[in-house]
């Protein structure tokens, strides 16, 4: 019997539950062109700012056993290049995802205002890059999410969302999902790596990567059961009515299973792709099929939200 994975998100339809997150391989023309050739349902960009950056002093990437430790600083080649890139990345027949990250809600406005006049599919707006040095993450303070959504969901008709930084208390939860529900927030992205965590080398007596004295962002198997949380949360305090996009340690088609369980309407792939390439999108979809056909089942509807209680 054929899986049906065809989901969407905020009514944008997609043929599958899998896209790559803004982060790895997804900062220039070809590295984009070549994740539309690959099994990734949609073709999501890196974070772009007002200008070009270089990002952060290497080496500011490293994996690990089980994942990886990053600090990249947001390395783009500025909004305008993106925009310019548009057309051509919409010929390549998927929707396209533009990540916007800007460091004022002025630059989030310019910014959004310009891709609320082009093709793009979805806007992702990046509340939650945790390796800016001086720089806070505007998911952690509420009164500036609350002022940044309502500048920002007054720009146009393209879906809007948010990329969300992993929270930890359901008091937390609880204070986000009011103030999501108070805009047109048509989308979350939940979680980015959890921010400010510190990798040590023994030998060496150092820490492994250098910007911000060795503090980056945790990203892999290490951060999935906080990824799975945020997603089970936002579902019972948000519930059909924002689409959810869950990530974090997805590296198996089991994987992906437990955050549909836990709710998410499709899900995206970061460090497993920077570790194994394209082919983990082919290779994670052919593992939840086979995953779901055990089960029975033969569409995400069948499981999405439907966490049994033990």
């Amino acid at each position: 019997m054929p899986i049906d994975l065809s989901t969407q998100i905020a009514g944008v339809k997609l043929q599958s539950y899998l896209m790559n997150a803004s982060g790895p391989q997804c900062t220039t023309f070809d590295e984009l062109k070549r994740i539309a050739d690959s099994s990734s349902t949609a073709i999501v960009t890196k974070s772009c700012t007002l200008m070009p950056r270089e990002g952060n002093p290497e080496p500011r990437y490293q994996n690990l056993p089980l994942g990886a430790i990053q600090s990249m600083g947001l390395p783009n080649l500025g909004y305008q290049a993106y925009l310019d890139m548009v057309p051509a990345l919409k010929a390549l027949n998927k929707p396209v995802v533009v990540s916007i990250a800007g460091f004022s809600i002025s630059d989030n406005i310019e910014m959004i205002s310009a891709f609320q006049n082009s093709a793009v599919d979805l806007i992702e707006v990046n509340f939650s890059c945790p390796n800016i040095p001086g720089k806070a993450q505007i998911a952690y303070d509420f009164e500036q999410t609350d002022q940044a959504l309502a500048a920002i969901t007054a720009l146009g008709n393209k879906p809007i969302g948010i990329k969300l930084a992993p929270y930890f208390d359901m008091a937390h939860f609880i204070a986000v999902a009011k103030i999501i529900k108070k805009y047109p927030v048509k989308f979350i992205t939940c979680i980015n790596s959890i921010g400010n965590t510190l990798v040590i080398d023994p030998y060496t007596e150092q820490p492994i990567i250098k910007p911000k004295g060795g503090f980056g962002g945790l990203c892999g198997d290490y951060v999935k059961p906080i990824g799975l949380a945020n997603v089970r949360a936002f579902k019972e305090l948000l519930g059909n009515e924002v689409s959810i996009i869950g990530v974090g340690g997805i590296k198996s088609g089991t994987d992906a299973f437990e955050y549909l369980l836990a709710g998410a309407d499709a899900v995206q792939i970061a460090t497993c792709l920077k570790k194994e390439g394209l082919g983990c999108f082919a290779r994670i979809e052919h593992e939840l099929k086979a995953f779901m056909a055990t089960k029975g089942y033969t569409q995400l509807s069948d499981a999405k939200g439907k966490l049994k209680p033990l």
